[in-house]
């Protein structure tokens, strides 16, 4: 499963040719010294936001935070597994995370 899942990760990915995907055991993007989606050991993608944004993902994904080896991802939205089905959609979101990292004073 998690080989499955993780190719859909790298799939998505790949439809954003402004970043690449990094990390051998946890599968990450990051920009600007920020990380802004992952892959975590649950097989669970998350995208980054700012607060106002992440809260309205939420509600209109009808999903919840995003956690990684436990530990609440502040900023990060959990992608519902339905939403993988189009990932056209989904790289959008994705490059809309991009823009906002981007937009932070680098790290």
């Amino acid at each position: 499963m998690r080989e499955e899942k993780l190719k859909i990760y790298d799939q998505l990915v790949a439809k954003c040719p402004r970043f690449e995907r990094k990390g051998k055991t946890m599968p990450y993007t990051s920009a600007n010294g920020y990380m802004f989606s992952l892959f975590n050991k649950d097989c669970e993608i998350g995208i980054r936001f700012s607060k106002e944004v992440q809260e309205k993902y939420i509600k209109e994904w009808s999903t919840t935070i995003y956690k990684s080896y436990g530990a609440v991802m502040k900023g990060y939205v959990l992608v519902p597994e339905k939403m993988l089905h189009d990932l056209d959609m989904v790289a959008k979101y994705l490059d809309e995370s991009y823009d906002y990292v981007i937009s932070l004073p680098t790290k």
